[in-house]
Parts: C-alpha cells; sequence; structure tokens
C-alpha cells in the first residue's frame, strides 16, 4: 500500500463544508492545521482599525503589550512563590 500525503490549502464557502471536514479529521481520514496567512491577518487589523473610533499608535500598542507582559511575568513569579 502506498500512502499518499498532499497538502491543500481549502477556502471555505459553507460553513456545513467545516462539520463534514472535522467528521472526517475525527475518523482519521484528514489532519486539519489551521494556518492564518500574513494577508487574513492584515486584513483583519484593518477592518478593526476601521471600526475603531481612535485608532492607536504604534507607541500606545507597544506600551499596553509591555503592560499586560509585565502583569503576566508577575504573576507567574507569584506562582512560583508558592
Amino acid at each position: 500500500m502506498t500512502l499518499i500525503m498532499e497538502t491543500l490549502n481549502i477556502e471555505i464557502l459553507n460553513p456545513k463544508a467545516i462539520k463534514l471536514l472535522n467528521d472526517l479529521e475525527e475518523l482519521k481520514l484528514i489532519k486539519i492545521d489551521k494556518e492564518y496567512s500574513t494577508s487574513d491577518f492584515i486584513k483583519f487589523v484593518k477592518q478593526l482599525r476601521r471600526k475603531a473610533k481612535n485608532v492607536p499608535s504604534l507607541e500606545e500598542i507597544t506600551k499596553e503589550v509591555e503592560i499586560v507582559r509585565s502583569k503576566r511575568y508577575a504573576r507567574r513569579q507569584n506562582k512560583g512563590d508558592h
């Protein structure tokens, strides 16, 4: 028996297809890797920015990311102290 593995990129047009694909995965007939392309991410960000009343600057985003990282780091350090 020859095992043929092929990778396909599929654009889902109908949500019902997702259930079919999930069923095939449960039967171990296919493996699903959800990958999002950079262009999908950029489209999503642009969509969010269009809906936003005030678009944050790069500096504001960086500051917020650093605040969140600091809080996560502090929580991890506190868990280690117990």
